[in-house]
């Protein structure tokens, strides 16, 4: 069982956002939302997220979230039109939605910003192996 959700070998998901990243601007599909590049890992008894988002104010910019067992990134970065040359930077709103491991806690979760890299750390506790034993009854 795997507690890397954002990472599924065979995934499209990383050629995919390739894939929208190689539109020129203006071009971009438009689906309300830009595509973050993230990764995950579970270091020390806590699920570890890493979203590149350069260029945004962690304060009014974004905004994390967790319900039903999903945390939420969202970033919002504006457009400066300080020349007439061209621009392939990313502008707008950018969101990535990921499924905590079991075991995940909504208490205690931590979440910083340096160098364009949001870092959100949700504690893990171990989950509890539930089996449960269903009788056999003879047929008629």
């Amino acid at each position: 069982m795997s507690l890397l959700p954002a990472h599924r070998p065979g995934s499209l998901l990383a050629e995919f956002t390739d894939l929208w990243n190689a539109f020129p601007p203006g071009l971009v599909p438009v689906f309300g939302t830009h595509p973050m590049r993230v990764e995950d890992t579970v270091e020390d008894g806590r699920y570890v997220v890493r979203a590149e988002i350069p260029g945004i104010d962690p304060a009014k910019d974004v905004e994390v979230t967790v319900h039903n067992g999903q945390l939420t990134i969202r970033a919002e970065r504006s457009e400066k039109h300080e020349g007439k040359g061209r621009s392939e930077f990313s502008y707008g709103s950018f969101a990535r939605t990921v499924t905590l491991p079991s075991g995940a806690q909504d208490e205690g979760i931590d979440a910083s910003y340096a160098k364009g890299i949001l870092t959100v750390s949700v504690p893990l506790k171990e989950p509890k192996e539930q089996v449960k034993k269903v009788e056999v009854k003879p047929g008629e």
